[in-house]
């Protein structure tokens, strides 16, 4: 409706519309009419955004916390294992052995967990509005730090994925990857895209702040 009273503001409003120079009133009503429309947007952007770093901030602590990683057959029982223990039926055990794969995972699991982390304090803070730290852009930082935990997750992933294939996939005969694994992989994409919707929403920022220079 803010587009139609625009509309009907314009000199010599024909079935072709000639172009005119807008005047004072129909520049703020245009103005007023594309924020209106942008509005509704922004939050529904700002929800999809949070939804998606704290369900991949989620989803990274249980995937590194839980044992089901994978699940394979050994001397007629089902086991099943993590990056921190392994489990037979009714009893689940420590790994003691330093197996460098398995040290590589917990590393880039951890690492990532904390990228994340400390991106959805930048993130909060830039979406509050928050005055400290004023020198660099926190959306942009935010991004930054989602990428970043996107990676180190992304390489966590793939060490588990070939040492696994190759290691156990010669051993057992009999086993899979388990849903910690798969969860592991859905925080790579969603932590992806929230990097993608933080830097989204810095050029956001960014153009009108490069239009109205003062």
């Amino acid at each position: 409706f803010r587009l139609f009273f625009c509309f009907r503001g314009l000199p010599g409003l024909s079935p072709v519309l000639p172009i005119h120079p807008l005047n004072a009133s129909a520049k703020s009503c245009w103005k007023a009419a594309f924020t209106a429309i942008k509005e509704p947007w922004r939050a529904l952007f700002s929800l999809h955004l949070a939804f998606d770093k704290g369900v991949g901030n989620i989803l990274q602590i249980v995937s590194t916390a839980t044992d089901y990683w994978m699940q394979y057959r050994h001397s007629n029982n089902y086991m099943h294992q993590g990056l921190w223990r392994y489990c037979t039926p009714g009893k689940c055990f420590t790994h003691t052995d330093s197996i460098a794969y398995w040290d590589a995972t917990r590393a880039f699991m951890i690492l990532s967990l904390l990228a994340c982390f400390i991106g959805i304090i930048i993130g909060i803070m830039a979406f509050i509005h928050y005055s400290s730290f004023d020198r660099f852009d926190k959306t942009f930082a935010a991004g930054i730090l989602f990428f970043i935990s996107c990676f180190f997750v992304f390489l966590a992933m793939a060490v588990y994925t070939g040492v696994t294939i190759n290691y156990y996939g010669k051993r057992y005969g009999n086993w899979r990857f388990s849903w910690s694994y798969i969860i592991g992989w859905v925080s790579v994409v969603l932590t992806f895209f929230s990097g993608i919707f933080y830097m989204c929403a810095y050029r956001m920022h960014e153009c009108p702040r490069s239009s109205n220079p003062h």
